[in-house]
């Protein structure tokens, strides 16, 4: 929609976060990205998810949307200008919000068709600074 202010609040190492990222990058839609910290919440992060104070957050035109699986709904939603990212089978759509990668190579593959997408691939942070956020982390809760 021509004129909506869109800021997303997040983290890079989000993987849910990247689900919007990448929502957003399908629909072609022009987003602010605001870089969050979880241990100094920004006041606006505060105001935008009183409850549970967690990103990601999507702020439209002054509005908040929650969670991911929840955004990637109301962008399929809001910005109907390209093709759906979901489903419009009812159980199509319930099944592409449930992943279990054991069960579901079909679902593997399709991931695998994603990375392949220049909207999917520019989203995408480096795999080296991704696993090294993630050893760091594990070392961090004493899981190494």
């Amino acid at each position: 929609m021509a004129g909506d202010q869109v800021t997303l609040l997040n983290i890079w190492a989000s993987s849910f976060g990247m689900r919007v990222r990448i929502s957003l990058a399908e629909k072609a839609v022009k987003f602010e990205y605001s870089a969050q910290d979880l241990r100094n919440k920004t006041a606006l992060l505060l105001q935008m998810n009183p409850v549970h104070s967690k990103i990601p957050v999507l702020v439209h035109n002054g509005k908040p949307v929650c969670e991911s699986v929840i955004i990637v709904q109301y962008i399929d939603e809001a910005w109907k200008n390209k093709a759906p990212l979901l489903p419009s089978d009812p159980y199509q759509g319930a099944q592409s919000r449930f992943n279990i990668e054991a069960d579901c190579p079909k679902l593997i593959a399709y991931c695998k068709r994603c990375l392949e997408k220049e909207s999917v691939s520019k989203c995408l942070e480096d795999p080296q600074k991704v696993s090294d956020f993630v050893v760091m982390m594990r070392k961090k809760l004493g899981l190494e």
